[in-house]
């Protein structure tokens, strides 16, 4: 595999992504990647610390197999703290870390220039609470 591609190889096999990269936006990419995280993030960050159930409520059409994989790869990365209380039935909280919410907050500029799309597209917004 030609070194330019070497740091793909990882990604691929579910390994820790830890580079190299070609550029900030590559490194940042490789944690956002997947149509569910920036709206995890997002869901965390409007109604803070949610319960597995309460995520897969608030995300219409994730399955819960994609959800819980996100959300591994989103602790793993360290955007994401899970919570276990020890309680009977057991609890399980998810919250955003202060990595979490910078990466949020990052991500706000895209999101304007989204919703700017959708109002130059005509495209309609999916309810939510």
């Amino acid at each position: 595999m030609p070194l330019a591609f070497a740091h793909l190889e990882g990604r691929m096999a579910g390994s820790a992504r830890r580079g190299p990269y070609f550029c900030g936006i590559d490194a940042a990419m490789d944690v956002v990647t997947g149509k569910w995280k920036s709206l995890i993030l997002w869901e965390l960050r409007q109604h803070g610390p949610r319960r597995f159930a309460e995520l897969r409520r608030a995300l219409p059409g994730v399955s819960e197999k994609m959800l819980v994989q996100h959300l591994r790869e989103m602790e793993e990365d360290e955007l994401v703290h899970r919570e276990v209380y020890r309680q009977v039935p057991p609890k399980v909280e998810y919250s955003l870390t202060e990595h979490g919410v910078s990466l949020d907050k990052a991500l706000e500029a895209l999101g304007e220039w989204g919703v700017a799309r959708m109002r130059r597209i005509g495209a309609e917004r999916v309810p939510t609470d």
